[in-house]
């Protein structure tokens, strides 16, 4: 599993000119699901993703979470992030998971964050398998990879 996290000062996700995702300040989150992701990987990331300090605290350190601020967070369903350029200029996405095997698992990632979260934070989603427009402002900038690969635990 592969995830770009970007702290933003507000984020959203529009299909077909219809918001469907906003937040302010928080997490916008691109997920990537490969063939071999299971549960572990998902919990791994949903405490990841609600754990990770990347607000300022008030000396200026980037030592706050999501869950600290009371933000929000978007997470946004991307095969892409597992597109692969090993030859040429056209990416292979064949380590990306279909649609079937990529969809449950990135609703119970959706499922674990809602669960994990406290009520001052608010969790949303794009929607999976739909052309998005996503438009944000990264506040820093602050953009971190995540990434948990199951046959190696890291």
């Amino acid at each position: 599993m592969r995830a770009v996290v970007q702290r933003v000062s507000r984020a959203s996700v529009t299909v077909d000119g219809g918001l469907v995702a906003s937040i302010n300040t928080g997490l916008l989150v691109l997920v990537g699901i490969t063939h071999t992701d299971t549960g572990d990987e998902i919990s791994w990331m949903a405490d990841k993703i609600l754990s990770l300090r990347v607000f300022a605290d008030d000396d200026g350190k980037l030592n706050r979470s999501v869950t600290d601020i009371g933000g929000g967070v978007i997470l946004v369903s991307q095969f892409t992030l597992y597109g692969n350029l090993a030859k040429g200029t056209r990416p292979s996405f064949i380590d990306a998971a279909p649609g079937n095997i990529a969809r449950p698992l990135f609703d119970m990632l959706v499922q674990r964050c809602t669960e994990r979260a406290d009520d001052r934070i608010t969790i949303q989603q794009g929607a999976f398998g739909a052309m998005m427009d996503v438009s944000l402002v990264n506040d820093g900038p602050v953009t971190i990879i995540l990434e948990r690969n199951h046959a190696t635990g890291t």
